[in-house]
Protein backbone atom coordinates (compact mmCIF):
# COMPACT_ATOMS: atom_id res chain seq x y z
CA UNK A 1 0.00 0.00 0.00
CA UNK A 2 1.31 3.43 -0.92
CA UNK A 3 1.15 5.86 2.02
CA UNK A 4 1.60 9.63 2.06
CA UNK A 5 3.33 11.11 5.11
CA UNK A 6 3.03 14.81 5.95
CA UNK A 7 4.66 16.86 8.69
CA UNK A 8 4.70 20.61 9.35
CA UNK A 9 5.47 20.57 13.09
CA UNK A 10 8.94 22.10 12.67
CA UNK A 11 10.35 24.81 10.38
CA UNK A 12 10.40 22.09 7.70
CA UNK A 13 7.41 21.01 5.65
CA UNK A 14 7.73 17.38 4.55
CA UNK A 15 5.82 15.22 2.09
CA UNK A 16 6.96 11.62 1.64
CA UNK A 17 5.69 8.48 -0.05
CA UNK A 18 6.30 5.12 1.61
CA UNK A 19 5.29 1.65 0.42
CA UNK A 20 3.92 -0.47 3.26
CA UNK A 21 3.93 -4.23 2.66
CA UNK A 22 2.97 -7.16 4.87
CA UNK A 23 6.49 -7.47 6.22
CA UNK A 24 8.31 -4.22 5.58
CA UNK A 25 8.44 -0.59 4.51
CA UNK A 26 10.16 0.96 1.53
CA UNK A 27 10.81 4.65 1.17
CA UNK A 28 9.81 5.88 -2.28
CA UNK A 29 10.47 9.63 -2.26
CA UNK A 30 10.62 12.56 0.16
CA UNK A 31 10.25 16.28 -0.51
CA UNK A 32 11.22 18.80 2.17
CA UNK A 33 11.53 22.58 2.44
CA UNK A 34 12.92 24.33 5.51
CA UNK A 35 11.13 27.66 5.87
CA UNK A 36 9.10 28.37 9.03
CA UNK A 37 6.94 30.95 7.25
CA UNK A 38 6.10 28.99 4.10
CA UNK A 39 4.31 25.81 5.16
CA UNK A 40 1.09 26.93 3.50
CA UNK A 41 2.87 27.77 0.24
CA UNK A 42 5.24 24.81 0.05
CA UNK A 43 3.34 21.73 1.24
CA UNK A 44 0.94 21.33 -1.69
CA UNK A 45 3.71 21.67 -4.32
CA UNK A 46 5.80 19.16 -2.34
CA UNK A 47 2.95 16.65 -2.42
CA UNK A 48 2.53 17.17 -6.15
CA UNK A 49 6.28 16.82 -6.74
CA UNK A 50 6.48 13.63 -4.68
CA UNK A 51 3.60 12.06 -6.58
CA UNK A 52 5.09 13.11 -9.91
CA UNK A 53 8.53 11.77 -9.03
CA UNK A 54 7.02 8.42 -8.03
CA UNK A 55 4.84 8.36 -11.14
CA UNK A 56 1.58 7.97 -9.22
CA UNK A 57 -1.65 9.89 -8.68
CA UNK A 58 -3.54 10.80 -5.51
CA UNK A 59 -6.03 8.00 -6.17
CA UNK A 60 -3.15 5.50 -5.84
CA UNK A 61 -2.75 6.37 -2.15
CA UNK A 62 -4.03 3.91 0.42
CA UNK A 63 -3.61 5.99 3.59
CA UNK A 64 -2.17 9.23 4.96
CA UNK A 65 -0.01 9.64 8.08
CA UNK A 66 0.38 13.10 9.60
CA UNK A 67 2.71 14.46 12.25
CA UNK A 68 0.60 15.76 15.14
CA UNK A 69 3.31 17.93 16.61
CA UNK A 70 4.00 19.37 19.07
CA UNK A 71 4.62 22.47 17.05
CA UNK A 72 3.66 26.12 16.59
CA UNK A 73 -0.03 26.64 15.91
CA UNK A 74 0.02 28.11 12.40
CA UNK A 75 2.49 25.75 10.78
CA UNK A 76 1.18 22.61 12.46
CA UNK A 77 -2.41 23.09 11.37
CA UNK A 78 -1.34 23.38 7.70
CA UNK A 79 -0.20 19.77 7.61
CA UNK A 80 -3.12 18.43 9.62
CA UNK A 81 -5.75 20.31 7.62
CA UNK A 82 -4.15 19.11 4.38
CA UNK A 83 -4.03 15.49 5.55
CA UNK A 84 -7.63 15.56 6.81
CA UNK A 85 -9.02 17.17 3.64
CA UNK A 86 -7.10 14.81 1.35
CA UNK A 87 -8.22 11.78 3.34
CA UNK A 88 -11.85 12.87 3.14
CA UNK A 89 -11.66 13.69 -0.58
CA UNK A 90 -9.95 10.39 -1.46
CA UNK A 91 -11.97 8.28 0.95
CA UNK A 92 -8.88 6.87 2.67
CA UNK A 93 -7.84 6.57 6.31
CA UNK A 94 -5.73 9.15 8.10
CA UNK A 95 -3.50 8.35 11.08
CA UNK A 96 -1.69 10.65 13.50
CA UNK A 97 1.79 10.26 14.99
CA UNK A 98 3.63 12.47 17.46
CA UNK A 99 6.28 14.22 15.37
CA UNK A 100 8.89 13.85 18.12
CA UNK A 101 8.31 10.08 18.05
CA UNK A 102 9.40 9.99 14.41
CA UNK A 103 12.71 11.63 15.32
CA UNK A 104 13.09 9.31 18.32
CA UNK A 105 12.54 6.24 16.18
CA UNK A 106 14.93 7.43 13.48
CA UNK A 107 17.60 8.13 16.11
CA UNK A 108 17.88 4.41 16.82
CA UNK A 109 19.36 2.68 19.88
CA UNK A 110 20.41 4.29 23.14
CA UNK A 111 19.05 7.06 25.33
CA UNK A 112 18.17 10.02 23.10
CA UNK A 113 16.73 13.47 23.75
CA UNK A 114 14.57 14.84 20.94
CA UNK A 115 14.12 18.61 21.03
CA UNK A 116 12.49 20.88 18.46
CA UNK A 117 12.29 24.66 18.50
CA UNK A 118 9.17 25.94 20.31
CA UNK A 119 10.18 29.61 19.92
CA UNK A 120 10.12 31.96 22.94
CA UNK A 121 13.54 30.44 23.76
CA UNK A 122 11.82 27.14 24.60
CA UNK A 123 11.86 23.62 23.16
CA UNK A 124 9.35 20.85 22.65
CA UNK A 125 11.04 17.73 23.91
CA UNK A 126 10.78 14.05 24.80
CA UNK A 127 13.24 11.33 25.78
CA UNK A 128 13.58 7.95 24.05
CA UNK A 129 15.17 4.63 24.87
CA UNK A 130 15.95 2.51 21.81
CA UNK A 131 13.36 4.44 19.80
CA UNK A 132 10.56 4.18 22.37
CA UNK A 133 9.36 7.27 24.23
CA UNK A 134 10.00 7.15 27.98
CA UNK A 135 9.10 10.74 28.92
CA UNK A 136 7.31 13.73 27.40
CA UNK A 137 6.28 15.33 25.20
CA UNK A 138 6.53 18.65 26.99
CA UNK A 139 7.63 22.25 26.48
CA UNK A 140 10.09 24.21 28.62
CA UNK A 141 13.24 26.30 28.69
CA UNK A 142 16.29 24.29 27.56
CA UNK A 143 17.97 24.72 30.95
CA UNK A 144 14.99 23.04 32.63
CA UNK A 145 15.17 19.90 30.47
CA UNK A 146 16.72 16.89 32.19
CA UNK A 147 19.52 15.21 30.25
CA UNK A 148 20.26 12.58 32.90
CA UNK A 149 21.54 9.39 31.22
CA UNK A 150 21.01 10.95 27.77
CA UNK A 151 23.72 9.84 25.33
CA UNK A 152 22.90 12.14 22.42
CA UNK A 153 20.25 14.48 21.05
CA UNK A 154 18.52 15.26 17.77
CA UNK A 155 16.12 17.84 16.38
CA UNK A 156 16.71 21.47 15.45
CA UNK A 157 16.05 22.49 19.05
CA UNK A 158 18.88 20.24 20.19
CA UNK A 159 21.18 21.85 17.64
CA UNK A 160 20.12 25.39 18.55
CA UNK A 161 20.64 24.82 22.29
CA UNK A 162 23.40 22.25 22.11
CA UNK A 163 25.59 24.27 24.46
CA UNK A 164 22.86 24.10 27.11
CA UNK A 165 22.17 20.38 26.78
CA UNK A 166 25.85 19.46 26.65
CA UNK A 167 25.41 16.15 24.78
CA UNK A 168 26.41 15.18 21.21
CA UNK A 169 23.89 16.28 18.59
CA UNK A 170 22.92 14.22 15.53
CA UNK A 171 23.09 17.14 13.10
CA UNK A 172 21.80 15.03 10.19
CA UNK A 173 18.53 14.37 12.05
CA UNK A 174 16.82 17.70 12.60
CA UNK A 175 13.30 17.19 11.20
CA UNK A 176 10.82 14.27 11.39
CA UNK A 177 11.46 11.80 8.53
CA UNK A 178 8.38 10.74 6.62
CA UNK A 179 9.41 7.08 6.62
CA UNK A 180 9.65 7.09 10.42
CA UNK A 181 6.16 8.57 10.73
CA UNK A 182 4.79 5.76 8.57
CA UNK A 183 6.80 3.11 10.43
CA UNK A 184 5.11 4.09 13.70
CA UNK A 185 1.66 3.86 12.10
CA UNK A 186 2.47 0.75 10.04
CA UNK A 187 0.58 -1.73 12.20
CA UNK A 188 -2.56 0.39 12.10
CA UNK A 189 -2.20 0.68 8.33
CA UNK A 190 -1.78 -3.08 7.84
CA UNK A 191 -4.79 -3.80 10.03
CA UNK A 192 -6.88 -1.21 8.14
CA UNK A 193 -7.69 0.46 11.46
CA UNK A 194 -10.41 3.14 11.41
CA UNK A 195 -9.42 6.62 10.33
CA UNK A 196 -8.36 8.85 13.22
CA UNK A 197 -9.22 12.44 14.03
CA UNK A 198 -5.99 14.39 13.65
CA UNK A 199 -5.81 16.27 16.94
CA UNK A 200 -2.80 18.61 17.16
CA UNK A 201 -0.39 18.57 20.10
CA UNK A 202 0.07 22.26 20.85
CA UNK A 203 1.15 21.78 24.53
CA UNK A 204 0.44 25.42 25.28
CA UNK A 205 -2.29 27.96 24.68
CA UNK A 206 -2.14 30.22 21.59
CA UNK A 207 -0.87 33.77 22.00
CA UNK A 208 -4.20 35.29 20.92
CA UNK A 209 -6.84 35.23 23.67
CA UNK A 210 -10.35 36.59 23.92
CA UNK A 211 -10.52 39.90 25.83
CA UNK A 212 -11.94 39.51 29.32
CA UNK A 213 -13.95 42.72 29.10
CA UNK A 214 -14.89 45.35 26.55
CA UNK A 215 -12.62 48.37 26.50
CA UNK A 216 -14.20 51.82 26.38
CA UNK A 217 -13.64 53.74 23.18
CA UNK A 218 -14.86 57.10 24.45
CA UNK A 219 -13.53 59.13 27.36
Amino acid sequence: MLVLALDTATPASTAALVEVTADGLFGVVEQRTVDPRAHGEKLAPEIAAALAEAGVRPRDLGAIVAGLGPGPFTGLRVGLATAASMGQALGIATYGVCSLDALGRAAGPGRVLVATDARRREVYYATYQDGERVSGPDVDKPAAVSVESVERACGEGALKYGDVFGVPVEEHLLHPPGAALVAIAAQRIREAAPSEILTPLYLRRPDAVEPSARKPVLT
